[in-house]
């Protein structure tokens, strides 16, 4: 019965041209602009403060596109939830499979397949090509703590899906879901992490804990608590309490 529905829910998300194009945007996205940057980071070595080259991190500079990438990948998780939701085939989705966690684990499981075979994919390529357009100035996998950096960015972008699928189980609208995702991500979530009042508070966001994990040069006088796999830590603890929240919500309301 759950392999059914496993297969029932691939269907569903590679029959929608939406969920697959989101995915193609969020490789091509993040590579692009990740050696956009590379490629200028090495034009423009020789002109940056004597700070700014002590703290140089080649594999983070790599990653520059993970801002853009992640919007796709918030995109593809809300949609992978609530287009159901917008065609009424919820309903119908839910008389085949009565078991509400059976239903929800299964959707989850499948996209969240997906994205982390596209996130590691873009990670690597990224990381790759961003490389080689630094020139001397690149790393290697070789290199400490790059290989977890790099593993670290597919696993960002599976967890960023993640999250997102737990809001939309919990909103059902992809309205409504995208128009919280995207302020969260792209301005609040920021704004509380530059803020020194606020900065505090701000490092523990999903974002700001799972970016972590792509850093391998650590900034002088940076006080964060945690480290690379910490904040990992931190940001699953923020898609457990979403999908927890979807889940409970999904259980207790009607299709």
């Amino acid at each position: 019965m759950t392999t059914q529905i496993i297969r029932s829910e691939w269907t569903k998300i590679r029959s929608v041209a939406s969920t697959v194009w989101t995915l193609s945007l969020a490789l091509v996205v993040t590579v692009a602009l990740g050696m956009l940057v590379s490629a200028l980071t090495r034009h423009g070595f020789e002109n940056m403060r004597e700070q700014d080259r002590l703290s140089f991190d080649p594999t983070y500079i790599s990653f520059a596109g993970m801002g853009l990438g992640q919007l796709a990948m918030i995109v593809f998780g809300v949609l992978v939830v609530t287009n159901e939701y917008s065609t009424g085939m919820i309903r119908t989705s839910l008389a085949a499979v009565p078991q509400r966690g059976v239903f929800l684990a299964s959707k989850v499981a499948v996209a969240t397949a997906l994205a982390l075979v596209v996130g590691m994919v873009t990670s690597f390529l990224a990381f790759f090509l961003g490389q080689a357009l630094l020139g001397s100035l690149g790393t290697s996998l070789g290199e400490e703590g790059v290989l977890r950096a790099v593993i670290g960015g597919g696993l960002y972008m599976a967890l960023i899906a993640m999250f997102s699928m737990g809001i939309a189980a919990m909103l059902r609208s992809p309205m409504l879901s995208l128009g919280i995702l995207m302020p969260f991500f792209f301005l609040i979530s920021g704004i509380l992490g530059a803020v020194p009042a606020t900065k505090k508070f701000g490092q523990f966001l999903p974002d700001q804990a799972g970016s972590r994990i792509m850093q391998v040069v650590i900034p002088a006088g940076d006080d964060t608590p945690y480290g690379p796999w910490g904040g990992l830590g931190i940001m699953a603890l923020w898609v457990i309490a979403a999908l927890a929240g979807g889940y409970l919500l999904l259980r207790k309301r009607d299709a």
